[in-house]
């Protein structure tokens, strides 16, 4: 999945470029606040932890997030409960599209967010609602990823 990027000028969001955003909180619009943590995986994320990802407003809260003016080409939203130290649930709110099966870079950037806010090991497999992933990470590396391939079309083309 490649070598995360952590600091503003890369994710990119509005400023101090040389500046992480390691679990701070950003307001919203409608009053609300949520501690973050953003990272790019060549995209931009914007992780929220949870205690019940099931119950969390994602289609609320996913569009405001997505076009918080902190970012200027939008963002990816993960919502993201810890199970233990080795187990992420998540939900993904994405960009220009709304909330996701699963997201393969979002898992990433979700596991790279839990070990820079040291809740989890760099080792863990993450529940989607289109499975389950296997993420791995040791600060300074790049992410890698693990997960089932399925079929899902089969057919011919003509060409003339």
């Amino acid at each position: 999945m490649g070598r995360p990027r952590l600091t503003k000028k890369e994710i990119p969001m509005i400023g101090n470029p040389d500046r992480q955003v390691i679990n701070e909180t950003i307001s919203l619009e409608n009053g609300q606040y949520f501690r973050v943590t953003c990272v790019s995986m060549g995209n931009p994320h914007c992780v929220i932890f949870t205690e019940d990802v099931e119950r969390f407003p994602v289609t609320e809260i996913g569009p405001f997030m997505e076009k918080h003016h902190l970012f200027p080409e939008r963002t990816n939203v993960e919502f993201v409960q810890p199970i233990n130290d080795q187990e992420l649930k998540l939900r993904v709110w994405e960009r220009g599209v709304g909330e996701t099966m699963a997201c393969g870079t979002g898992a990433s950037a979700a596991v790279v967010a839990g070990i820079l806010n040291k809740r989890v090991k760099n080792e863990v497999v993450v529940h989607l609602k289109g499975g389950d992933l296997k993420i791995e990470w040791s600060e300074g590396g790049p992410v890698y990823m693990t997960g089932p391939a399925e079929s899902v079309f089969k057919g011919s083309v003509q060409i003339n």
